[in-house]
């Protein structure tokens, strides 16, 4: 494992003492950051500052309260990258295969308060991850918002009435929260169910990015092409614009309302992001995740953001530009590379690859050993590449777990 520098500037927090120091990153310089990166024979290069706080922390003892994962996500001291998984209460597991034979349609899953408490925890009673995020679907709130849709269990989200108009726009309308109270309530009672934890985990809410949710919202199904949405970027821009801008003044508001309801972070999934070239990333992406950024840093400036993009190697630099606290990586980039293009001053998430859960043991645990080495001793929470696939084993969920619990300590290292 890399030791731990010494000499690094503590990222600034506002009433709050501690921050980052001792990070390991790749050799090299952040492209276009002006911060120097050293390598793990290298001491002593400064972090670049930034403004935030954590939880609701006014001292240092407060921080050493707060969940580890929260902690880690702002550049806090932890003894071990905490872990959680994307998908982490899913098919996989065979207690959710069961219940859903009792309630088999996807949405009664998600959206009924009891059901979403008990599918969240399922993994949580059999690995103990330190993030419990919330069982959703990033689509949950667009009926909120006057955008009907449904959820077929082999065709995926359907919306019958897709967006391709300026006129198809003006029925969206600002996210109505009663109509989305089973996340908020479910998210309160999470928090009281693990509060008495030997190991308190987080509880994570997440949302949608506009220009993600907005794919299935103009193509009215999933898809692999995108040609449809593309197709409107450049004949109606201002279709495109318009309706990036109504979804994106609701999320914002509906992550105000997870957090006020009990999640402690929110992860904004960019799903798709990763199918727009830089530019049109630039116009149709960017600035509305920006948009949400700042208005809950306004709100609520002590709960860390990260930002997940499949497939976002390209998008690094562009991602952090939106000020976020964790940069969520896909298994396709190497952590080190990552490390030294985003310096020094945001955390990362990830970035196992997900197909290695169908290794042995001593191969996810050698994913695991790489993968925590080249993120280094600060700022990094341990996750998947991208979520946990249908067939995992269980029991090579619960060794991803239990190794780095037991083998990933960053004391001595």
């Amino acid at each position: 494992m890399a030791p731990v520098r010494s000499g690094l500037a503590r990222r600034t927090v506002p009433g709050v003492a501690g921050g980052r120091k001792g990070l390991h990153c790749a050799s090299g310089r952040a492209t276009g950051q002006g911060v120097h990166v050293s390598t793990s024979e290298e001491q002593g290069s400064k972090r670049g500052q930034r403004p935030s706080t954590v939880g609701n922390a006014s001292s240092a003892g407060d921080v050493e309260e707060l969940p580890r994962l929260v902690r880690a996500a702002l550049g806090h001291e932890v003894d071990r990258p905490p872990a959680w998984m994307m998908r982490q209460a899913g098919r996989y597991q065979k207690a959710y295969r069961d219940l859903s034979a009792k309630y088999p349609g996807f949405r009664q899953r998600s959206e009924t308060t009891d059901l979403i408490v008990d599918i969240t925890l399922q993994p949580y009673r059999s690995f103990q991850p330190d993030g419990l995020i919330l069982f959703s679907d990033i689509l949950t709130p667009l009926n909120a918002m006057g955008i009907p849709f449904d959820i077929d269990e082999t065709k995926g989200p359907m919306i019958d009435d897709p967006v391709r108009t300026m006129a198809d726009t003006e029925p969206i309308h600002e996210i109505e929260l009663e109509k989305v109270s089973f996340v908020g309530e479910a998210l309160s009672i999470l928090r009281k169910e693990v509060s008495g934890a030997s190991d308190v985990p987080a509880v994570l809410g997440f949302v949608g990015s506009p220009w993600t949710l907005s794919t299935y919202v103009v193509e009215g199904k999933s898809t692999n092409a995108y040609k449809v949405i593309k197709c409107l970027c450049d004949s109606d821009p201002a279709v495109m614009h318009a309706l990036l801008k109504k979804i994106a003044d609701s999320i914002a508001l509906y992550c105000d309302y997870q957090i006020e309801s009990g999640a402690q972070s929110i992860q904004i999934f960019d799903s798709w992001g990763g199918q727009l070239p830089p530019k049109m990333w630039d116009e149709f992406s960017g600035p509305y995740i920006k948009q949400i950024v700042r208005h809950v840093k306004s709100t609520h400036p002590n709960v860390p953001l990260t930002l997940y993009a499949n497939g976002s190697g390209g998008l690094l630099e562009r991602m952090k530009g939106t000020g976020v606290d964790v940069i969520g990586l896909d298994w396709t980039i190497d952590m080190e590379d990552a490390r030294r293009r985003l310096g020094d001053d945001v955390s990362v998430q990830g970035n196992v690859d997900p197909a290695k859960l169908f290794s042995t043991k001593e191969g996810i645990s050698a994913a695991i050993d790489d993968c925590v080495k080249k993120a280094g001793t600060r700022g990094h929470v341990l996750n998947l590449g991208h979520g946990v696939m249908v067939g995992t084993p269980e029991e090579s969920v619960a060794h991803f777990f239990e190794y780095n619990r037991q083998n990933s300590g960053y004391k001595n290292k």
